[in-house]
């Protein structure tokens, strides 16, 4: 297996990284490898083989070729392997923990509940396999008997993005394998380093070769374009922006590959009359500032009733102060750097344009000149709707205010996006806030809390912002096919 050794300082065990591609069981050795950075000093860590269409192709030939045999195992083996694998992530959730931190950026407080949330899909997966499901009855007729049961989809290709290399990882992978399915894993070249080390964990839990298979790459389409157009995999599934997912979707469409799309946000931040501002406000940080920002559930878009707006604001902007910019590997690191330059380019793009359309920008923290990708987090107000910072998908820590007079206006103003992943609304009458909630044209909502992903729920959004559901009994269901047997008696 070739390794990587990454910067003194970082410490022993993370001494020899899996850089190769994972295919049918083995490591690769290859020549043509990618870089990848650490968005907080903008310095190389390692080198990661760079797959191209052929590398795609044998990772699909071994899922094949594992697939009949998968399926045929008994689900409580699976089960079980799902829950060595929920163990192993649990031991080495230090070193995971830092690989995260190392390539995205993310703060080591949060990189740590990733592996925790990560390995939770891992778990509830592992007992939902073994559940079973289906029907048997009598058909209306009489003459005949009803049998309805649920078999693997069949091979599998999962694409994942950089924001949360493990956890968009495990919940793709997680509920395929419990359904009987195999996989190809592709995830983001800018975080390829943590979807490898979950290889070596699957593989040290007893995973058949073949099973799943990762291939990284600086070039997704020549990789992903031949897998997608292969008769032989039937499943697609994706999290990533929406410009991406209508071109996956287009792909998909020839062959009718059922797929699952995970797509960009634009989450609205309601606070009505009656809420609590002490209860807004610490909402309010959790769901901004989470991963800096750069999460498709983060809050976008800030809808608060003109009666707070003006303390709302003010409290908003002294707890953003508070929380330390800097290296996520530094202890007391609450905001890290975005994950490129393009991405700081972009937000402070966004920024630019609010101010020059009349917006008043409020910066909360003071960033150094050195290097890494930092954006110093910032609150504006008077922020015209026809901003680019209230119509696109932030994923960064900004956070962009406007009033309203009334819940319908509220509610309109919250509705107004082609993204409809998730809303938040804040309110001590809780019948006008649940009404305001079931109004949202969102997949998902969070009543008087900032933060809702949770394993056990269905996660998925409405709209553009996707189809189908992660995560809960539906999670699973997106990797079976119900088939139907009618019986003559």
């Amino acid at each position: 297996m070739t390794t990587a050794t990454v910067p003194r300082g970082i410490g022993d065990a993370l001494t020899d990284l899996p850089v190769g591609h994972f295919i049918g069981g083995h490591w690769t050795d290859d020549p043509t490898l990618q870089p990848v950075e650490n968005p907080a000093t903008g310095e190389m860590i390692a080198a990661v083989a760079d797959a191209d269409a052929g590398t795609g192709m044998a990772a699909l030939n071994a899922a094949v070729a594992a697939q009949e045999s998968w399926a045929a195992t008994h689900p409580r083996a699976r089960a079980d392997l799902l829950m060595r694998a929920f163990d192993l992530l649990h031991e080495r959730a230090d070193r995971i923990a830092t690989l995260i931190t190392l390539e995205m950026g993310k703060p080591y407080a949060e990189a740590r509940g990733e592996v925790a949330y990560g390995a939770e899909f891992l778990r509830w997966f592992a007992e939902e396999g073994v559940r079973g499901g289906g029907d048997y009855f009598r058909a209306p007729a009489g003459d005949q008997r009803i049998v309805v049961t649920r078999q693997p989809v069949g091979p599998v290709y999962a694409i994942t993005p950089w924001n949360f290399p493990l956890a968009m990882a495990t919940r793709k992978i997680a509920p395929a394998l419990a359904a009987g399915c195999t996989v190809v894993l592709k995830p983001a070249p800018q975080t390829p380093l943590t979807a490898l080390e979950f290889m070596r964990v699957l593989a040290d839990a007893g995973l058949p070769a073949g099973v799943v298979n990762c291939v990284t790459t600086s070039n997704a389409a020549e990789v992903s374009t031949p897998i997608i157009t292969d008769p032989r995999l039937r499943k697609l599934t994706f999290t990533g922006s929406t410009v991406v997912g209508r071109l996956l979707l287009a792909q998909a469409s020839r062959r009718v590959l059922r797929t699952s799309m995970e797509l960009g946000g634009n989450a609205p931040f309601v606070v009505l009359e009656s809420a609590d501002l002490d209860k807004a406000v610490a909402g309010a940080v959790l769901a901004k500032m989470r991963n800096t920002g750069q999460a498709c559930v983060s809050a976008n878009r800030f809808l608060v009733h003109e009666s707070l707006a003006a303390d709302f604001g003010d409290r908003l902007a002294a707890e953003l102060s508070r929380l330390p910019v800097g290296d996520g590997l530094a202890p007391s690191t609450r905001v890290g750097p975005l994950i490129d330059s393009a991405a700081v380019d972009r937000v402070e793009g966004l920024v630019r344009d609010a101010a020059e359309r009349g917006a008043q920008v409020r910066t909360c923290a003071e960033i150094g000149s050195g290097p890494g990708y930092f954006v110093a987090p910032a609150v504006l107000t008077g922020v015209d709707p026809e901003s680019r910072v209230w119509r696109e998908e932030i994923f960064g820590p900004i956070a962009p205010i406007r009033t309203f007079a009334d819940t319908e206006q509220a509610l309109a103003a919250a509705n107004d996006s082609e993204a409809g992943l998730v809303g938040y609304v804040y309110g001590e009458n809780l019948g006008e806030t649940m009404r305001f909630a079931e109004g949202l044209q969102t997949g998902m909502c969070g009543v008087n809390t900032g933060i809702i992903s949770e394993v056990a729920a269905p996660f998925g959004g409405v709209k553009a912002s996707g189809l189908g559901r992660e995560g809960g009994s539906a999670g699973l269901d997106e990797y079976l096919e119900v088939k139907y047997i009618g019986v003559a008696l």
